[in-house]
């Protein structure tokens, strides 16, 4: 099923696996970032705050390896954790069961929030499933750490779903990746590939904002669903 234009199927996962294992595909997020800020938003390269989230989603039905269930969420599958700029770019994934507690995975991704890759990062965002002593521990004995964890809480007496200041761009980009087909479940046997997959699919999406494509036709009703929308307007007028 891949697109005529690629090379033969043995020679792209062979390329897909190289790229995961040495760090090619973060290599390239890390360029694309840096390009994006600067041409597009007309920011610094690097960024002085980010946010941090996870997302749940359910298994494919192959033998993947490290799978779960979030009681939480009631879904047996594994978690996306991302780390995302203020502009919603990609600075770090990684993947686990979806039995891993927030707080125990966090430490992967805090862990490639290093000064030498974002020196001017001083804060990073997250809601109270990261408040956690041991996190905070960890996250003292970091020597390399420049940034500080700072947690958002919802409103006292809110019920539901409420849009949290600062963090809700980290949930807007889980929701970007969602729209990928590929991200609908985990596809993946081993939790690298799927890491490898979200930064594909923010490359892609990097890519998008760099050269974006106009060429797509404006969408128009038939004139039989025309039609029907004005006699349905007339209806409930």
């Amino acid at each position: 099923m891949l697109p005529h234009d690629l090379p033969p199927k043995s020679d792209v996962p062979f390329y897909f696996a190289r790229w995961r294992d040495d760090g090619t595909w973060r290599d390239i997020v890390d360029a694309l970032r840096t390009e994006v800020r600067t041409e597009v938003g007309h920011r610094d390269a690097t960024p002085s705050a980010a946010s941090i989230d996870s997302q749940t989603v359910k298994a494919a039905g192959q033998p993947a390896t490290d799978t779960g269930f979030d009681g939480g969420q009631k879904i047996t599958g594994r978690q996306r954790h991302l780390a995302v700029d203020t502009m919603g770019l990609l600075l770090a994934v990684v993947v686990t069961s979806a039995a891993v507690d927030d707080a125990a995975a966090a430490r992967g991704v805090l862990r490639q929030l290093t000064a030498g890759r974002f020196p001017r990062l001083q804060v990073v965002w997250a809601d109270s499933k990261y408040h956690n002593y041991k996190l905070y521990d960890w996250i003292d004995s970091r020597p390399d750490r420049l940034w500080r964890l700072e947690i958002k809480r919802r409103p006292q007496g809110v019920k539901g779903f409420v849009l949290l200041p600062k963090r809700w761009v980290v949930e807007r980009t889980h929701a970007w990746y969602g729209r990928w087909r590929r991200h609908g479940r985990d596809y993946e046997r081993y939790t690298t590939s799927s890491e490898a997959m979200i930064q594909v699919s923010a490359i892609g999406g990097m890519l998008r904002r760099l050269d974006p494509q106009n060429n797509q036709d404006v969408f128009k009703y038939s004139n039989d669903a025309a039609k029907n929308a004005q006699d349905q307007g007339k209806l409930l007028g």
